[in-house]
């Protein structure tokens, strides 16, 4: 895995966050050579002020704080901390950290923004750009060729404004707007609409996974959240909107609840979710976080868990392996990890690994997923 990237004769060594062992991703692409080598032939003058928005690890944050001011924009605790590292390791100069739901800051010169997965952050992202900026500061933004498709750019000329593209190099392409388009589309902050078959009504950023509708793990392991009278401590691990966690409240009423995802607009939806749903006398607590980085070993007696197969751009099973590395230091003795997966993923086998194949049970299965119970062993 190559942690070494050289543009124009200067070098930055970067890593992706969390460090893992046998890494074989690294922590920028050929859309990052692009877009700096083309803001550089610009030729502009020092002391910009650069919003640079998705930068996955900080490759682009740590290439223009050397000669610009620079805030980074992300909807991603993980890309924080590891632009954070990145700066550090390369003795960078300081950066301003937003989040996707903070405001844009004022007297931005240029956008650089790396074209994200999802069409409804990414409409969001060009909304706020359009509400936010003066009609003559540049955005520039990157993608691979493949993924800019013709709906795309219609995205960026319906809620931006004037938008054109560079040619192909390595696979990916530019593309040049203006925050100029004179009729401002309405882009909701949430969208909201009830769980069927349960009483839980959801609310949900842009980013937030299955924003529209409960995707089918999520109702299918809604089915068979357990009620019992120990579970005084119950965690949501990679929470998304909370639903996991408001029906696990909702059986267990004398439980005290923790919410906890990397994405800061999950989070803010969980918050008001749970708030919603559960009322204001609850106790719970929702949290931007690595997994569980800083929680006390043996301090949870139940962690439901729908583990994400991907980081950024990238197919990865990393972070469920974290997950359940982490579950297992976190949960109480005789305390469970239930996991909700597509059959493929073979989640049985890590868990068997993790907690001894005698201590995974399956709870249910149908066509598509497998929900895992994984139990802590007790000490004999």
């Amino acid at each position: 895995m190559n942690t070494e990237f050289t543009v124009r004769d200067h070098n930055l060594t970067l890593l992706r966050y969390p460090k893992v062992s046998n890494e074989t991703l690294q922590a920028w692409d050929a859309g990052d050579e692009f877009l700096i080598n083309h803001v550089e032939d610009l030729g502009l003058p020092e002391q910009q002020n650069i919003l640079i928005i998705n930068d996955n690890f900080g490759a682009l944050s740590c290439w223009f704080s050397q000669h610009h001011n620079v805030t980074m924009m992300t909807d991603s605790y993980i890309s924080h901390r590891g632009t954070l590292k990145n700066l550090q390791r390369n003795l960078c100069n300081r950066i301003s950290f937003i989040n996707c739901l903070d405001a844009i800051p004022e007297n931005i010169d240029l956008v650089l923004l790396k074209i994200p997965k999802s069409n409804r952050l990414l409409i969001w992202q060009l909304h706020q750009l359009r509400i936010q900026l003066p009609s003559n500061c540049p955005v520039i933004s990157v993608n691979k060729v493949r993924d800019i498709h013709t709906s795309t750019l219609n995205h960026f000329e319906k809620y931006l404004g004037t938008t054109t593209t560079s040619l192909a190099k390595k696979k990916n392409r530019l593309v040049f707007s203006k925050p100029d388009v004179e009729q401002i589309h309405h882009v909701d902050d949430l969208t909201r609409w009830p769980v069927e078959g349960e009483e839980i009504t959801l609310n949900n950023h842009a980013n937030v996974y299955s924003g529209d509708n409960l995707d089918l793990g999520a109702r299918f392991l809604l089915k068979h959240i357990p009620q019992e009278d120990d579970l005084r401590h119950i965690i949501d691990l990679g929470c998304g909107n909370g639903v996991l966690g408001i029906k696990a409240a909702q059986l267990n009423p004398e439980a005290r609840i923790t919410c906890i995802d990397e994405s800061y607009m999950a989070v803010e939806s969980a918050t008001l979710n749970l708030e919603e749903n559960l009322g204001p006398d609850r106790r719970f607590q929702v949290i931007a976080n690595n997994c569980l980085d800083g929680f006390k070993e043996h301090s949870c007696y139940l962690i439901l868990c729908n583990p994400p197969f991907h980081q950024q751009q990238a197919i990865t099973d990393h972070i469920a392996w974290q997950m359940f590395c982490d579950a297992k230091q976190v949960l109480a003795q005789g305390g469970s990890i239930m996991v909700i997966g597509n059959n493929h993923l073979e989640y049985d086998q890590k868990l068997n690994r993790l907690f001894g194949e005698e201590n995974v049970n399956i709870v249910a299965r149908n066509s598509k997923f497998v929900i895992l119970k994984a139990t802590k062993a007790t000490k004999t």
